[in-house]
């Protein structure tokens, strides 16, 4: 196994600056630069860019020029109370807060690859510089926001994005589903719209305290969330102290949700387990997967969750590569794991299942060169987001399947290429289900004949 894995949407290209986040004077200035580029979404779908005579849509990086007429009234952080406003300077729950405006989340700066020094917390770049602007003259490279559109009318919309230079020069600006939109995304691309998506969502799906029930806003330029009530304008007459001014527990971080997946390989390394969800598309089949558990190793997670959904024993855990999945804010952790072929599955255990069988690795590797064998279309992806979302957060078998999406005309074309039937489907290589079938099949990783399993955990 290589000695560190990179999966699609992994590998982060941006030096995130996370101790500037508390510097609005920082902030202020770098979104006025003309190197910054932003990720806009719009409940949650990227917008993308064709560019003319390009066959692909790509993750559209609009300027500060594109984009200023939404993003309200300087300043863009650390306002006050009224929009215009600028709030103290001595008010550490004011830090790179803001309050009017959409969510907008500093992502983070892609550093040029030319040999120069990344950016630290050092002197040259401290969030407690007096002169913000010389700290943004250090700074080289292309500073990166997101900015969720999601209240902002479509129609507005369209008159910015048809003012932008993009358009002027022939391009076209779309949403996608965020799903199929990863089809169209290189690895540099995936890995910032991971980071984008999940804070967004993040940022939307939190809206009150947990603790008192009040309101919650935005500060450290979108990397927390804090109770309104804590605010030195709020009306509290009458209130009992919300528990998060007190302590270490005032802020609320952005949270990533772990969840193993496994390939389970029996004792002879050559069979696979794979299991089909009661509502995937046809002849869908994939590494079981589940969420992590308060108290719980990885190992054990992998254990129990095989053991829950199959009925089978599984030992030798080992660990292969991890993957970012923001949907909304996943970290699928992949393993392999041995278990005994001839004891018997088990499908009637949670409710999931609908079928699980072990596979030869002729069998898998037959589906993979199978114009068909990795393709998962528009609706097939309806699907699954629409099972994901009945589900709801507990679980992760969509996760388990989801990758590159295809169009009906793409799907006919590949059709055309190879046999007309596949007798099965798996993920594609930009899930990491997709990547744990295929390193396995072509013994590149995971239990093989004769040969001694990789470095455990």
């Amino acid at each position: 196994m290589p000695e560190s894995y990179v999966n699609f949407m992994g590998g982060s290209p941006l030096n995130r600056l996370s101790w500037l986040r508390t510097s609005h004077a920082f902030l202020n200035a770098v979104v006025l630069s003309p190197t910054t580029r932003w990720i806009v979404l719009k409940d949650g779908q990227p917008l993308l860019v064709q560019h003319s005579g390009a066959e692909k849509r790509s993750l559209a990086r609009l300027s500060t020029a594109d984009v200023r007429s939404l993003l309200g009234s300087e300043p863009f952080f650390a306002q006050g109370k009224l929009e215009g406003e600028n709030a103290p300077d001595d008010v550490a729950i004011l830090e790179a807060a803001r309050f009017h405006g959409p969510t907008v989340v500093f992502l983070g700066l892609h550093e040029p690859q030319t040999g120069e020094a990344d950016a630290l917390p050092s002197s040259e770049f401290s969030a407690k510089s007096s002169d913000p602007a010389k700290v943004v003259a250090n700074i080289k490279g292309t500073p990166v926001f997101s900015l969720d559109v999601s209240k902002i009318p479509q129609e507005v919309l369209d008159d910015v994005f048809q003012k932008s230079e993009a358009v002027k020069s022939g391009a076209a600006f779309s949403f996608s589903e965020p799903r199929v939109a990863m089809n169209g995304l290189d690895m540099f691309e995936a890995a910032i719209f991971a980071e984008a998506r999940s804070m967004v969502d993040w940022n939307t799906r939190n809206k009150f305290c947990p603790s008192c029930g009040s309101p919650v806003y935005s500060l450290w330029a979108g990397w927390k969330l804090t109770c309104s009530s804590l605010l030195p304008w709020a009306e509290n007459a009458g209130k009992e102290p919300c528990p998060t001014a007190r302590g270490l527990h005032n802020f609320a971080h952005p949270r990533t949700d772990a969840v193993v997946i496994m390939a389970i390989i029996d004792e002879s390394g050559d069979k696979l387990l794979l299991g089909r969800n009661k509502k995937w598309p046809g002849k869908f089949y994939s590494a079981l997967a589940g969420f992590i558990e308060p108290g719980e190793s990885f190992e054990d997670a992998v254990k129990r969750e095989i053991w829950e959904e199959a009925g089978v024993r599984v030992w030798d855990v080992q660990y292969h590569s991890t993957q970012p999945w923001p949907y909304p804010a996943n970290l699928m952790v992949g393993f392999y794991a041995t278990a005994d072929s001839s004891a018997p599955l088990r499908t009637d255990l949670d409710n999931e299942l609908d079928d699980a069988r072990w596979y030869t690795r002729e069998e898998i590797l037959a589906v993979l060169s199978h114009a068909e064998g990795t393709n998962i279309t528009r609706s097939d992806h309806r699907k699954l987001a629409a099972s994901q979302e009945e589900k709801g957060p507990a679980t992760s078998t969509a996760n388990a399947l989801a990758g590159d999406a295809v169009t009906e005309e793409e799907k006919k074309a590949k059709a055309a290429e190879g046999p007309s039937e596949v007798p099965f489907r798996v993920p594609p290589s930009t899930a990491i289900a997709g990547v744990l079938i295929g390193e396995w099949a072509y013994g590149r990783a995971g239990p093989q004949p004769g040969r001694q399993g990789q470095t455990k955990l």
